[in-house]
């Protein structure tokens, strides 16, 4: 037996899967959204079972590599009693939307935990999700792939 030491094998990369139930953990999800984009094509909003769902390619900042690296992912918000947007153009269903954060307004103190999930978006436009309370999960659902360039900001 040599007394070379042995390299570790790199970590197999897990797919992102994670869960929100506080403003805290929304931040979390919002860090592993900037940059992510989607289409209008690509929201939608199930009124019935009170969902929005958004399919998007989220910019990998955790994977590690000199090459810069997209992923397919899902944002869903649960208990939503309304979707609106501003500034987005809904005509354009193939048109490109760069999703910078999520953040969370509370309702009145009386109606809590209840509130809105703003999706801000580049450009200025941004999606109002008026909901219960704060449950979003954001999962990985492809494995990664080379993006053209990394956001520079």
């Amino acid at each position: 037996m040599s007394d070379a030491a042995v390299e570790p094998k790199p970590a197999e990369r897990r797919p992102l899967r994670l869960l929100a139930e506080d403003d805290d953990d929304l931040q979390v999800i919002s860090a592993a959204l900037q940059d992510a984009l989607t289409t209008v094509g690509e929201i939608r909003y199930e009124p019935q079972a009170r969902q929005l769902t958004i399919a998007l390619n989220r910019f990998c900042w955790e994977c590690s590599g000199p090459e810069p690296v997209r992923i397919r992912a899902g944002l869903q918000l649960g208990g939503v009693l309304g979707v609106k947007s501003r500034d987005m153009a809904l005509d354009a269903r193939g048109a490109i939307i760069s999703i910078l954060a999520l953040t969370f307004e509370p309702a009145a103190a009386d109606e809590d935990p209840g509130g809105a999930v703003l999706i801000h978006l580049a450009g200025g436009g941004d999606i109002r999700a008026e909901v219960e309370c704060i449950d979003a999960v954001l999962s990985d659902l492809s494995d990664p792939w080379p993006a053209q360039a990394a956001p520079a900001h």
